[in-house]
C-alpha cells in the first residue's frame, strides 16, 4: 500500500492538475456511479471505470469528527495487470486541490497574484499548491474559526513557499477583500461571507460543502457570477448545498450551470466574478490513481 508520502513522491501537484484536466476533457469516456453516503455522509464511496481501457478506481472513505485523523479511506485502482492501492485521503486532497487548479487556470486573471484562503482542515494546503501550481501568487490570506490553527497553517506555508507573503486574517470578509482568487475549503452549513464582501472581479473555488445541509457561498453570488462552473451538474443538484438552494430558489436557473470538461473544451467568455463549485468526482480519483499506477511499473 502506498502512504501519503509515497503518493506525494510520485505525484507532484502540476502533474495532478495536467491528468485531471485530461480526465475532466474525456469525462464522456467515462462510468461514473453517483457517490454512496452512509451514516449522513461519515462513509464515502466512489467509482469510476474508464471504458476505453476498462481501468476502475474505488474508493471509501471514513469521516468521524474528533478522530485524530479524522478522515481514514483506502484506493485501489484496477487494471488487467493488477493492482495499486493506496492512502485515500491523501489522493482526495490532492485530487481536489488539482480541480481548483485546472478551474483557476481557466477563469481566473493569467496575472492573478492575491489568493484568500478560507479553512484550515486537510483539504487547505493542498488549495495553495493547486493555485499556485497555475497563477503567480504572491499574496496568502487565510482565515479559519481557531486564529491558533490559522497561525499555524499560515507558518507551514511560508516554509514551503518562503517567497509567498502570508497573513491571517481576522475575519473571511477582510481575507476576501482585494482577493483575485478565492479557495473555500470548509464544512459550513451557512455562508462564509457576503457578496458584497467580494472585489468586482474576483474567481472563487468552493470544494468544502458536500452535503446539501452545507452552504459555503451566498446564494446571491451564483444569481450574479458572470460564469457559474462545476464539476457534474446532477451530482452538484444532489450534494452541493449552495447550488441546490439557489436552484430550488429559482436564482440560479439548472441550464447555466456549465460543466467544467464543456468549460474546458469551449472556454467560456470571462467578466465580473466566477465561480466553480465541486463536490468532488471519482474521476479525479481516477487521474491520480492512473499516475501512481505508471510510477509503479
Amino acid at each position: 500500500m502506498l502512504d501519503a508520502e509515497d503518493v506525494r513522491k510520485a505525484v507532484p501537484m502540476t502533474a495532478a492538475v495536467n491528468a485531471v484536466r485530461e480526465a475532466f476533457l474525456e469525462l464522456g469516456h467515462f462510468e461514473v456511479p453517483q457517490r454512496l453516503s452512509f451514516g449522513g455522509g461519515t462513509t464515502l464511496v466512489m467509482s469510476a471505470c474508464h471504458t476505453p481501457t476498462s481501468t476502475t478506481v474505488v474508493k471509501t472513505l471514513n469521516l468521524a469528527p474528533g478522530r485524530t485523523p479524522m478522515i481514514l479511506g483506502t484506493l485501489v485502482w484496477n487494471t488487467a495487470e493488477g493492482q495499486v492501492v493506496a492512502d485515500a485521503v491523501e489522493v482526495t486532497t490532492l485530487r481536489t486541490g488539482a480541480a481548483s487548479g485546472v478551474a483557476t487556470d481557466l477563469l481566473a486573471p493569467p496575472s492573478a497574484s492575491r489568493l484568500a484562503l478560507l479553512g484550515t482542515g486537510a483539504q487547505a494546503a493542498d488549495q495553495v499548491r493547486a493555485v499556485a501550481a497555475v497563477r503567480p501568487v504572491r499574496r496568502l490570506a487565510v482565515f479559519g474559526r481557531n486564529r491558533a490553527r490559522a497561525s499555524a497553517f499560515a507558518s507551514r506555508i511560508r516554509l514551503e513557499f518562503p517567497g509567498m507573503d502570508v497573513v491571517v486574517a481576522s475575519s473571511a470578509a477582510d481575507a476576501v477583500a482585494d482577493a483575485e482568487i478565492v479557495c473555500c475549503a470548509t464544512s459550513s452549513s451557512t455562508p462564509l461571507f457576503d457578496v458584497d464582501a467580494l472585489p468586482e472581479r474576483v474567481h472563487v473555488n468552493a470544494i468544502g460543502s458536500y452535503l446539501p445541509s452545507m452552504r459555503e457561498l451566498p446564494a446571491e453570488l451564483l444569481a450574479t457570477a458572470g460564469c457559474l462552473v462545476v464539476d457534474q451538474v446532477s451530482a452538484v443538484l444532489e450534494e452541493a448545498g449552495e447550488v441546490i438552494h439557489a436552484v430550488e430558489n429559482g436564482l440560479v436557473a439548472r441550464d447555466s450551470l456549465i460543466e467544467l470538461g464543456d468549460a474546458l473544451r469551449q472556454p467560456p467568455v470571462v467578466s465580473g466574478r466566477t465561480v466553480f463549485k465541486s463536490v468532488g468526482l471519482a474521476v479525479q480519483d481516477w487521474a491520480v490513481a492512473r499516475l501512481l499506477g505508471e510510477a509503479r511499473v
